[in-house]
């Protein structure tokens, strides 16, 4: 899905969902993926008053506006997002600003087509001056999700360029994976089409169509005063586990981009690659994934508490000895027929 939210409103930009999953579903489709930071919007171009060792009154104003934009998980906003993938039967992956206390983090939202909320992603690294406004995920919701379509998961926008991140989802079985994103140079399309080949997964790559016009006026932006002004080109695509291109990229323009994803080539495509499987040298390379979460102030109660109290600390392979409890996985696969169109 490629187009734009209103920035800073999640009411509004919840009528934007609900009209683009109202035409996902008249096309009968079975997953739809939104941007990075869709509800609550990213606010490219934003200084937030913000300099090496000082921030301005006019910053934290500015601040405080995006903080009251962004939304609670969960919360009203995910409640409406649970109705509206259950109106229009569609899996959805949303990206969202998510607000917990005094902190907001970049964070994708998982729903199932009866619209149960299967999950979130925090991003694990905000980039640049993002971290000035987003805080840091832990590794606790670095999830694939199970579902009828196949094992769902996201990354987020230059998290694709981190080569660990990517191995945790290979790990994890990924097999339709997610990349919000803001990044709508060719430079990141290449990369999506590296990663289609790298995990032998299908990719979609989903990213906002933006214009100056699209924020509010008293909005400051350093991109002038034309309201046709393009700051997010777009870009998104969608792609096949050998790399080949099934729609996009789309630039300057809203976009409802689709294609028919037969999960019968994920096994043919891992014929002769698979990263963390038969083209694996955990004898040599070893990756570390900690999926506890990590909270400034822990009780005894919420170490019991802990959402991921049932998660594992660690990926172990079906091949490692007991003491190889770092090894990336060797994971049995169900392929569902086809996914696109229903019937």
């Amino acid at each position: 899905m490629q187009a734009a939210p209103v920035p800073f409103d999640p009411v509004a930009t919840l009528r934007v969902v609900e009209r683009w999953l109202s035409e996902a579903a008249e096309r009968n489709l079975d997953l739809v993926v939104f941007p990075e930071a869709f509800i609550g919007g990213y606010p490219k171009g934003s200084a937030f008053g913000g300099v090496v060792g000082d921030r301005t009154t006019a910053g934290r104003d500015e601040f405080a506006r995006y903080w009251n934009g962004a939304v609670e998980v969960p919360g009203p906003v995910t409640d409406r997002l649970s109705e509206l993938a259950a109106d229009a039967r569609t899996h959805l992956v949303i990206g969202v600003v998510e607000r917990e206390y005094g902190t907001l983090y970049c964070t994708v939202l998982f729903f199932s087509d009866t619209g149960a909320f299967l999950g979130k992603r925090r991003k694990l690294m905000p980039t640049g001056a993002e971290r000035m406004i987003w805080g840091f995920g832990d590794g606790s919701t670095l999830e694939v999700h199970p579902t009828k379509l196949g094992r769902l998961g996201a990354v987020i926008c230059w998290e694709n360029l981190m080569p660990a991140t990517r191995m945790a989802m290979y790990a994890q079985g990924i097999e339709l994976y997610c990349a919000p994103t803001a990044d709508s140079r060719e430079s990141h399309h290449a990369t999506m089409r590296h990663i289609a080949m790298e995990g032998r997964c299908f990719v979609l790559a989903a990213n906002q169509c933006l214009r100056t016009g699209d924020f509010p006026l008293d909005h400051p932006t350093p991109y002038g005063d034309d309201p046709e002004q393009l700051i997010s080109r777009g870009g998104s695509s969608i792609i096949g586990p050998l790399g080949e291109v099934l729609a996009g990229p789309v630039l300057d323009q809203e976009a409802l981009l689709t294609a028919d994803l037969d999960m019968a080539l994920i096994p043919r495509a891992r014929y002769d690659f698979d990263p963390v499987g038969h083209y694996a040298r955990p004898d040599i390379f070893r990756l570390h994934v900690d999926t506890t979460v990590r909270r400034a102030v822990q009780t005894n109660d919420s170490l019991s508490a802990s959402p991921s109290a049932d998660l594992p600390t660690t990926f172990t392979s079906s091949r490692a000895t007991p003491d190889d409890t770092t090894d990336m996985p060797i994971l049995a696969q169900r392929y569902p027929g086809s996914l696109g169109h229903r019937p």
